[in-house]
């Protein structure tokens, strides 16, 4: 296994238990201090973390068949969406800031670029 396959692969693992801690956080111990609007939006944010740990992983696998550049750079774009996207409504819906949700469309864009740079990789390396 390659270094960036494994390194992606652990990121994902790491992400995704990261998610599952925050979205059983969210449920038992944020129900009864976070008002209803700020607990939807913080599991959005561990929806949106757990669905792109997973991205990571699959980019890992894919990393191990895959000689593309845009392979890592999907996967780096992956985990930087899930720290502005997911970040910031943990951080809006902790705090309450609702200005902090102007970033968050930035980590949504990055998901959207990673997607498709994945693709791309996939479409050019076929054999």
């Amino acid at each position: 296994m390659n270094n960036s396959a494994r390194l992606f692969l652990v990121i994902g693992a790491i992400n995704s238990m990261l998610a599952v801690m925050l979205g059983a956080f969210g449920s038992h111990v944020l129900k009864n201090k976070l008002t209803e609007d700020m607990l939807v939006i913080f599991q959005i944010g561990t929806d949106y973390h757990f669905y792109h740990a997973l991205a990571l992983v699959v980019v890992g696998l894919a990393a191990q068949h895959l000689r593309d550049p845009l392979i890592n750079i999907s996967a780096w774009l992956f985990l930087a969406g899930i720290l502005i996207f997911s970040g910031s409504l943990y951080s809006l819906s902790l705090s309450g800031i609702r200005s902090i949700g102007a970033i968050t469309p930035i980590g949504g864009v990055l998901f959207i670029v990673a997607w498709a740079l994945f693709a791309v990789a996939v479409v050019r390396n076929r054999k």
